[in-house]
């Protein structure tokens, strides 16, 4: 249980965080020439940046960053791509087949580097940056929605539901998403954790938030210059995001025990 609550309170701290910024007296884009560089102190925790700018205030607004755009991402990219492998898989036929080349031609691409393309191409920018990761997102929920619905539409309870006349829109919506909303909502637990990722390193590189913005991943570009001289630059924001990332994944892994049948089923039969 303790593996469990740790990585939760960490995700619902991230969270609060976020959607607290705007109300907390925040100052992240305060120039203060003579604190240039300079480390924690009680004054001001995790020190200032190389425009005197208070670091833990621009952490938190990374924060909010990172959280609105692994959200939206997550969002768009579990609807459409559930959406299109159910209505892929219960249809069959040249549908399924359009559907299935269509999956294999974006995992011929690495996630990350499409994602940088596209980016590249519709320039730098947060609404940017959540079509392009969305893009490359949605295929992981349309190939796991896809297996999943071939293998549950051949039951009974839909060949019954075939039978008394029910359209094919309502059998995919009542009899079928529902039942494999648990495999879905793990996949979508680690592919909050991919998106922080791609969205940090994107911002890294400049394809994401713009300056004077926050986000982690620019905050790491920047003190990448000064790692010798402040170094509590570049560590604040790679530790904050190592620890969502990596309680993410955490979570995910409590998540798929907890919703796997056959795992509940044999730890009772072990009992």
């Amino acid at each position: 249980m303790i593996r469990l609550r740790i990585p939760l309170g960490v995700i619902l701290l991230w969270a609060l965080v976020a959607l607290l910024t705007p109300v907390l007296p925040l100052a992240p884009n305060a120039i203060d020439l003579p604190h240039i560089l300079t480390p924690g102190s009680p004054d001001e925790w995790l020190g200032y940046d190389d425009l005197g700018r208070p670091v833990f205030d621009r952490l938190v607004v990374g924060a909010r960053t990172s959280f609105l755009v692994a959200f939206a991402v997550v969002s768009l990219s579990l609807i459409i791509g559930s959406l299109l492998g159910a209505i892929g898989a219960y249809a069959g036929g040249w549908i399924d087949l359009v559907l299935v080349r269509v999956i294999d031609v974006f995992l011929a691409f690495p996630g990350i580097l499409l994602a940088i393309a596209l980016a590249g191409v519709m320039g730098p920018g947060i609404d940017n940056v959540v079509i392009a990761l969305s893009v490359v997102s949605w295929v992981g929920y349309a190939r796991l929605a896809r297996a999943q619905v071939l293998s549950m539409k051949e039951r009974d309870h839909v060949y019954a539901a075939v039978a008394v006349g029910t359209p094919p829109p309502q059998i995919i919506a009542r009899h079928l998403l529902p039942l494999i909303g648990a495999p879905l909502i793990v996949e979508a637990s680690f592919g909050v954790a991919g998106v922080v990722i791609g969205e940090a390193g994107l911002s890294f590189l400049g394809l994401g938030v713009q300056p004077p913005a926050a986000s982690w991943g620019s905050m790491i570009r920047d003190g990448t210059r000064y790692m010798l001289v402040a170094p509590h630059m570049v560590i604040a924001p790679g530790l904050a995001l190592m620890v969502v990332v990596l309680s993410m994944n955490l979570l995910g892994d409590r998540l798929r025990d907890w919703l796997d049948v056959k795992n509940q089923s044999r730890k009772t039969v072990d009992n």
